[in-house]
C-alpha cells in the first residue's frame, strides 16, 4: 500500500492543478450536526454534502455522496445498484482505501485509492450546486470548491461519478 495524501498533499495538488478553492478551518467536525452547529460562527462552511463508505459481502466498496439532508433507504439503494446489502466500512479499510479517519470521509478521499477499487456515486440534487464544501483529508478543514473542478479532478484519476437518482 502507497502511502497516503495527507491534507497538505491535496492541497498542493488542487494548486498544482489550477484549481480555485477557499479554505476554512474549524472545530473537528464529525456530523452533518456538526456542521450545521458551526455555521452561525463560519458562514461560509455550509457542509452540503455527507459522505458514506459502505461495502458488500464481496468486498466490494462505494462512496455515496449525498446532499446534507437527503434521507435515503440504504437497503434500496443497495438493490438498485446492485449491491444486494451495505454495511458501513471499517475505520482501517476507511485508511487502507481512502486514506481518511472517521469524520473527515470526502470525494477528495478517493485520491487515495489509486487502484480505483471505490465506486462513486454522487447524489443528482448535488449536480445543481455550483459550489460544494469538503474536507481535504482533514476534518478540521473545509475547502469550498466548484463541483465541476472536484469531479474533474477525480475523473482525471480514475473516479468517475456515477448519480445516484432521488
Amino acid at each position: 500500500m502507497n502511502t497516503p495524501l495527507t491534507c497538505n498533499d491535496v492541497l498542493a495538488l488542487l494548486a498544482q492543478q489550477n484549481i480555485e478553492y477557499r479554505l476554512t478551518r474549524h472545530k473537528p467536525l464529525m456530523t452533518v450536526e456538526d456542521a450545521k452547529s458551526i455555521r452561525a460562527e463560519a458562514e461560509s462552511v455550509h457542509g452540503q454534502i455527507k459522505n458514506l463508505f459502505v461495502r458488500n459481502k464481496k468486498r466490494k466498496m462505494w462512496l455515496l455522496t449525498l446532499h446534507e439532508d437527503r434521507k435515503i433507504n440504504l437497503r434500496q439503494v443497495a438493490t438498485d445498484i446492485g449491491a444486494k446489502r451495505f454495511s458501513f466500512c471499517s475505520s482501517q479499510r476507511l485508511m487502507q482505501y481512502l486514506g481518511v479517519t472517521p469524520g473527515a470521509v470526502s470525494p477528495l478521499g478517493l485520491l487515495n485509492d489509486v487502484d480505483c477499487a471505490v465506486e462513486f456515486y454522487l447524489d443528482e440534487a448535488l449536480l445543481t450546486h455550483p459550489m460544494l464544501f469538503v474536507h481535504p483529508l482533514d476534518n478540521r478543514i473545509t475547502v469550498e470548491i466548484h463541483t465541476r473542478d472536484l469531479l474533474g479532478l477525480l475523473h482525471s484519476r480514475g473516479h468517475p461519478y456515477k448519480i445516484l437518482p432521488r
